[in-house]
């Protein structure tokens, strides 16, 4: 059976049974039934739930219902780092995480995060499928006991400001709703602004009434979230982006049978696969959308930035040495 596996599924396999220290524990038989529990922290409609979902419906087809998945959205198993954490000990079978809080425990992870290292969409999806940004998640078994299946992504991320603004210099001063993890906090703190943490359903509110002046998001987040109805500016930086990584308890994974591993591993890098691909193609779509909607949208060109990914790498760089490399080829893509 174990013939059927690819070499890095075997490989990320022993790495998740090395890390926890424990004999390998009984695999279950290829027959049995089992529901597998997947968290997330977007919501209902989000392109990677609806990548998750497509994963499920697909394992219980090609298993006639033997496997099934049930996805939690909306962080109702809890924040990713509770998440990580049912993980961690077997209690949750799969969660897909993003990078900016798997980046808080492991620098070399972050670096995918840093500011302008691609500037487009279509780039991106690019550089999530090189050998380069793979071999990141080779240290997951180890370092967080869970196997990484692939990465999903987002749009570049973009600013929202609750009043006009023009470009970066007007970030100065702003308080930002933004992803409060160290590779963000660094990006947003260079530019002036006052990174405020505020949970995901407030968001709206807050900027309503004054307690943020902006916030940093996704574009099928936003539009999903309506944040133009609060918003004077939208600020298109093409600096930033958030994917998620698939990852699967390292506990978990060794009970399940070698074919179950592969079949799991196959339907995600293939859902993500078409998630990604999906992303890029409907990004023109959700800028019209916001154009119909009647929100001024403003693009910074690299140009303009060149001394904040100066500084921004002297911060970065002796952490995560692999963000010169990604640099190196974030330039070719």
């Amino acid at each position: 059976m174990a013939a059927l596996l690819s070499r890095r599924t075997l490989l990320r396999g022993a790495a998740g049974a090395a890390v926890l220290g424990l004999a390998a524990p009984s695999v279950l038989r290829a027959q049995e039934a089992r529901d597998l529990r997947l968290g997330i922290i977007t919501p209902p409609g989000h392109p990677w739930n609806l990548a998750a979902e497509r994963v499920g419906e697909r394992l219980k087809a090609e298993t006639n219902g033997r496997l099934s998945l049930t996805v939690f959205p909306s962080g109702q198993l809890g924040k990713e780092s509770d998440m990580l954490q049912q993980m961690q000990s077997g209690a949750l079978d799969l969660g897909w995480i993003m990078t900016a809080e798997l980046g808080s425990r492991i620098p070399s992870i972050a670096a995918i995060n840093a500011p302008w290292i691609v500037d487009s969409t279509a780039k991106v999806a690019r550089l999530v499928r090189e050998p380069l940004a793979l071999s990141l998640l080779d240290v997951l078994p180890k370092d967080t006991g869970t196997v990484g299946l692939g990465y999903g992504i987002t749009t570049m991320r973009v600013v929202f400001s609750a009043r006009p603004i023009e470009g970066l210099a007007d970030l100065d001063g702003m308080k930002l709703r933004i992803n409060t993890t160290p590779a963000y906090r660094d990006f947003y703190e260079l530019l002036g602004a006052t990174p405020t943490p505020i949970p995901t359903p407030a968001v709206f509110d807050a900027m309503s009434n004054g307690q943020v002046d902006g916030l940093e998001a996704d574009l099928d987040f936003s539009w999903n979230q309506r944040f133009d109805k609060v918003s004077k500016t939208m600020l298109r930086m093409n600096a930033i982006f958030m994917p998620c990584v698939a990852l699967a308890s390292g506990c978990v994974w060794r009970t399940l049978d070698p074919a179950d591993r592969e079949l799991i591993d196959r339907l995600t890098k293939e859902a993500l696969s078409a998630q990604i691909d999906a992303t890029v193609a409907n990004e023109p779509k959700l800028v019209e959308d916001f154009t119909a909607a009647g929100i001024p949208i403003k693009t910074v060109e690299v140009e303009n930035a060149e001394d904040v990914i100066a500084k921004y790498d002297a911060i970065w760089q002796p952490k995560a040495p692999v963000l010169a490399d990604l640099r190196k080829l974030g330039a070719t893509l």
